[in-house]
């Protein structure tokens, strides 16, 4: 079941006649996007929290002022609340939400589900029945593990799903780090028990690693094989000094998530310790956003179901450093992902509770040097707008700056970016993209009058910049006031920034401002110009990428411009769209399962490789 609201002084009333039911809601804003989703045991009990009079968290009273509209979806358990919360938080990452900065850019190593099993570095995280192992905050030492692992487990890396019949190896199978399956020279039940001695070292369980190595050796002895015998011994003994190099410290079980909240004023910071046999074999940390005042508790729940949604190994126990009213629920959902029964626990004493409390300590620092980091940022940034200010005689700080770039090929395919400067800092959330429309080919002028318009028409809850700078000279600077003129917002300062010596056209002036080349405002300018410079050309770029794919796949019977736009959307690549298997291919919305078959053999033809 599915019900709107209109957010006005009657839904109070109108609460009284939801069902007292579990289920999830959704506010939305005045433009349809989902700005917070929540679940509850009882709906119309939950939401009137929404409407207290005091009380209420600054988070909650800035999202009910956006808030337009109210959805909710009835359950029939909490249980099922809780499953369709996550997945809707991972759909929309709505703003008023918790959320995880800077969890996507970290590496993890993934350990594919294949007949050979593949081991490479990955950025995403795709629910097919690979392992993940991560992330590691760290790029080249994802490299370096790799290259370790390739030494130690001899594994391939090839883009094949499946190994193409070769009868020669490739370079890492003639020189021993590959078992070259391609050649069939490995059974794949010897591959896997190899790949399941990798995934128990990547766990920490070196020890079952040596065991297990011990037992083939002796075997390979008694069988008289003494090269294979060798390489075990070889390989055991590189395991030793591998593990010898570890600086680890003991844990209280053999498999543990450890997780720890710290705050420092408005930064609040998550720190993850992964315990594996009985060692702690790395740290994470997480800043979260959106948690300002939140208890320490609901940060976690929170925290937990970002965290484990996209796919991470979950372990048997997950010790945590305050209590939270749902942990019992989201241990039976943990277990379910996991498959085993999995705990969640607050330790009050013995060594959980000190690791518990050194993951405390190092979230609360971590969260003090991020604060006084960007303190220091602030401040510099403060400075660079009041230099600007003072350099263009502004009548106010250009506090909130926003910098517009036009991109194009040979002047087809044009495309806007804006980008938002908030106190001489960047502001990605204020950032916007422009397919171009009315525009004509190559006119910049006229492109530039739309992107204005299309702003001002959007200006919504955010308002208008304090300082509107186009990438450009005299022209686009006068399209631009003349789109403000247009739309009836003349006020907006506007400046243009041309490449040539950097000069800085202002309203009135006929002639360019030039700054000294060290000026701090000038850079703030430059700064921004740049980045939207950037974000324009990656957004042409990526526009032009999809048009490549979508006219190949026009190739395969069935698969039209919807299907072609749900294919992209889904898998963003050809090449993660041959790796899918046929199953993924027809659970893409709009796709059935003909298209579907018609589209994997075409994927897996030769000349589409």
């Amino acid at each position: 079941m599915d019900a709107s609201l209109d957010i006005n002084a009657e839904l109070k009333k109108e609460l009284d006649h939801l069902p007292d039911r579990p289920g999830v809601y959704i506010f939305r804003n005045r433009g349809g996007r989902p700005i917070y989703v929540g679940k509850a045991v009882s709906l119309p009990n939950r939401l009137r929290s929404y409407f207290q009079a005091r009380g209420i968290p600054e988070r909650i009273r800035r999202m009910m002022e956006e808030a337009e509209r109210l959805e909710y979806i009835v359950t029939d358990t909490e249980a099922e609340a809780l499953v369709l919360e996550c997945n809707l938080i991972k759909r929309y990452r709505p703003k008023y939400n918790i959320d995880l900065k800077d969890d996507k850019s970290y590496p993890y190593i993934r350990v594919t589900a294949e007949e050979f099993p593949r081991v490479m570095k990955t950025r995403s995280l795709v629910q097919d029945g690979s392992r993940y192992f991560g992330p590691y905050p760290d790029v080249g030492a994802v490299k370096e593990t790799l290259n370790s692992l390739r030494r130690l487990f001899p594994f391939r890396s090839c883009p094949d799903r499946r190994p193409a019949p070769r009868s020669r190896p490739c370079l890492y199978g003639q020189i021993g780090q590959c078992l070259a399956p391609c050649t069939g020279g490995v059974s794949p039940e010897k591959y896997g028990d190899m790949i399941e001695q990798l995934v128990l070292f990547l766990e920490g369980r070196t020890h079952e690693v040596e065991k297990r190595l011990r037992q083939q050796m002796k075997e390979a002895a008694e069988r008289l094989d003494f090269e294979e015998a060798a390489r075990y011994r070889n390989r055991l003994e590189a395991v030793n000094k591998f593990r010898e190099q570890q600086r680890v410290a003991r844990a209280t079980g053999p498999d543990q998530d450890i997780l720890a909240v710290g705050a420092y004023l408005e930064e609040v910071c998550v720190v993850v310790l992964r315990a594996r046999g009985g060692k702690v074999v790395s740290q994470e940390h997480y800043f979260v956003t959106g948690a300002e005042g939140l208890p320490p508790g609901e940060v976690l729940a929170s925290f937990i179901k970002r965290y484990y949604q996209e796919g991470r190994e979950i372990p048997k126990d997950v010790l945590v450093s305050s209590p939270f009213p749902e942990g019992e629920l989201l241990a039976g959902w943990l277990g379910e992902k996991r498959g085993s029964k999995v705990e969640i626990r607050f330790p009050r004493r013995g060594r959980g509770k000190d690791l518990v409390e050194l993951a405390l300590e190092n979230a609360a620092l971590k969260a003090e040097q991020r604060y006084r980091c960007s303190l220091k940022s602030k401040e510099k940034g403060r400075a660079l707008v009041l230099a600007l200010q003072e350099a263009l005689h502004l009548n106010r700080p250009p506090r909130r700056l926003e910098c517009i770039d036009i991109s194009h090929f040979g002047g087809k395919e044009a495309v806007g970016s804006l980008v938002c400067f908030s106190d001489g800092q960047p502001d990605k959330q204020g950032y916007r993209r422009y397919r171009l429309k009315a525009s004509k080919e190559g006119d910049d002028y006229a492109a530039v009058r739309e992107v204005v318009l299309r702003r001002v028409k959007n200006a919504g809850k955010d308002g208008l910049p304090d300082l509107l700078v186009i990438d450009g000279g005299r022209g686009q600077l006068n399209a631009a006031l003349e789109a403000l003129r247009d739309s009836g917002s003349p006020g907006v300062s506007v400046v243009s920034l041309a490449k040539e010596e950097e000069g800085i056209y202002l309203p009135g002036y006929q002639s360019p401002v030039l700054l000294p080349r060290n000026h701090q405002g000038l850079h703030l300018l430059q700064q921004a110009r740049d980045e939207a410079h950037r974000f324009a050309n990656s957004y042409r770029e990526r526009l032009s990428r999809r048009k490549v794919k979508a006219s190949l796949l026009e190739q395969v019977a069935g698969i039209g411009k919807k299907r072609q736009d749900a294919l992209i959307r889904r898998f963003g690549s050809l090449a993660r769209m041959r790796e899918a298997t046929l199953e993924e291919l027809a659970e893409v919305p709009g796709m059935n399962r003909k298209a579907a078959e018609a589209l994997y053999e075409f994927l897996h033809q030769p000349e589409a490789q």
